[in-house]
């Protein structure tokens, strides 16, 4: 595709200079240390990984000036990229987005994790779905449905956990299977996991699975296509701009479909504190 699109923004008369990753983690070191004063933008061509490590690079960056960040979505999972509107390999209707030169200003997810902090566009989660997530990697040559067979092969496995969670003034505990804290509406591309989560609302949306039993998640795993799980019993949904959260076991982390960091974490809403080549309201 690389080709095509090289033509497509000298077509548009915008220059560019394109930057390849070699490995895992190459996405932040560029973004960290590009001098953002040379452009008029930063743009993830990739998945929602690529995405998460543009962005952790952008926090890291020491230049002065903030610049747009675009979206070019030819990765596996692209649900960051749902939220303008596109579609996996929609990366020509991206380029023109980019060169109409719209913008929005949108939520940012802050954690912190073994005294470090981090930063997520999409999601944050732990428990079934980061057993999810590390089965589907192995599987990302299957694009989209590498997360379905992930789905299916992990509920052989299936298991709670204790978690403790407190979300603004309000502390619970479960017995969990799943919490994942959204700033987007879907995750993995094509789960619907939090419908009624705004990406500028100043507000996370985390949504708990708590103790089922596996026949049980058979049943509502179609419905998280469509977004309707949040009205099955088992599952629990909040909002919150602060969260801290605590597991026994400990559990990995998945922020923005990534394997890094690990429970206890704090997380919290930078509102509208990012800003992104948007599409042009219709």
């Amino acid at each position: 595709m690389l080709p095509l699109i090289k033509d497509t923004f000298r077509t548009l008369r915008i220059s560019t200079e394109i930057l390849l990753t070699k490995n895992q983690g190459h996405g932040l070191e560029l973004a960290a240390q590009a001098d953002f004063s040379a452009y008029d933008g930063i743009i993830a061509a990739g998945g929602d990984g690529t995405l998460y490590e543009v962005i952790n690079g952008y926090y890291k960056n020491r230049s002065v000036q903030r610049i747009p960040v675009g979206v070019l979505p030819t990765g596996t999972g692209n649900a960051f990229a749902k939220e303008l509107d596109l579609l996996k390999n929609d990366w020509e209707k991206a380029i023109r987005i980019i060169a109409a030169g719209k913008t929005k200003k949108v939520d940012v997810g802050q954690f912190t994790s073994n005294g470090e902090k981090h930063y997520f566009v999409n999601i944050l989660g732990f428990g079934f779905v980061g057993d999810v997530n590390k089965t589907a990697q192995r599987f990302k040559w299957l694009g989209d449905f590498a997360y379905t067979i992930g789905v299916l092969y992990q509920i052989l496995f299936l298991k709670t956990f204790k978690l403790s969670i407190k979300m603004d003034d309000i502390s619970i505990e479960r017995e969990n299977i799943f919490v994942e804290i959204s700033n987007t509406r879907y995750t993995g591309t094509t789960f619907l996991m939090a419908p009624e989560a705004d990406v500028a609302d100043g507000l996370l949306n985390i949504t708990l699975l708590n103790k089922i039993n596996r026949r049980e998640i058979l049943k509502i795993f179609p419905t998280i296509f469509d977004g309707s799980h949040i009205n099955q019993k088992q599952v629990e949904t909040f909002t919150a701009k602060q969260i801290r959260v605590e597991t026994q076991p400990v559990k990995v982390l998945t922020p923005d479909g990534e394997l890094f960091g690990s429970t206890p974490i704090e997380v919290s809403c930078l509102k509208q504190d990012m800003e992104f080549f948007w599409p042009s309201a219709p």
